[in-house]
């Protein structure tokens, strides 16, 4: 089902769950011209949609939104129960030599360049992702790999991979000049989302393919 303001992938009466384009706010900003985001797109299709999590602006992909509040309660029991699995697809500069792995590399806040985030072994909190290489282009000396967060840190997928010396192409944040002009946009999609229905517990699996 999908709507012109609004790219439907699963809906129950308790779950509605969207695609967000690229460069789409997920929750409305400071100021008139930051409103139009996909929560407002949500509440005008359903006007008792909450929201549960989000992502990145520039971030494309897969989104939940609890259409009641024991749905969002039972939601947020999952999410820290980690009982929410996401499946992400990049492109990154360089050639990542392992076929997979795992980073495990607490973030917190760098306050002085917020809203950047850095590895602190210090003070960070625990963070944890595991990535697999999906394809390795010599030519264009990148690779795409599928990232699967265990851990649900703020920019924690663009840190991490940033943390081995692969910034994702396009990313206006984290990206030298040189891999941000690579790419239109932040080169992250949300694509794969699994977990057993927060009222029903029957699994729910939606997938939206990345459009690069």
């Amino acid at each position: 089902m999908t709507d012109s303001q609004l790219d439907i992938l699963y809906l129950d009466e308790d779950l509605l769950i969207a695609n967000k384009p690229a460069g789409l706010l997920c929750v409305p900003g400071k100021g008139p011209e930051k409103q139009d985001c996909l929560f407002n797109r949500a509440l005008e299709f359903n006007p008792n949609a909450r929201v549960a999590h989000r992502l990145d602006q520039g971030t494309s992909g897969i989104v939940m939104f609890p259409l009641n509040y024991l749905t969002l309660k039972n939601l947020t029991h999952k999410f820290e129960a980690r009982e929410i699995h996401k499946r992400y697809v990049a492109v990154v500069e360089g050639l990542i030599e392992e076929d997979e792995g795992e980073i495990k590399l607490p973030l917190i806040c760098d306050w002085p360049n917020r809203p950047l985030q850095k590895v602190c072994f210090e003070h960070g909190k625990s963070a944890h992702t595991r990535y697999h290489v999906l394809e390795r282009n010599a030519d264009n000396h990148t690779t795409r790999v599928l990232l699967e967060p265990v851990s649900g840190r703020t920019h924690q997928l663009r840190v991490h991979m940033l943390s081995l010396g692969h910034p994702m192409l396009g990313d206006g944040l984290y990206a030298p000049e040189a891999v941000l002009a690579k790419a239109p946009r932040l080169l992250l999609h949300a694509q794969e989302l699994w977990l057993d229905h927060p009222i029903t517990g029957v699994e729910v699996r939606v997938k939206a393919p990345a459009e690069f």
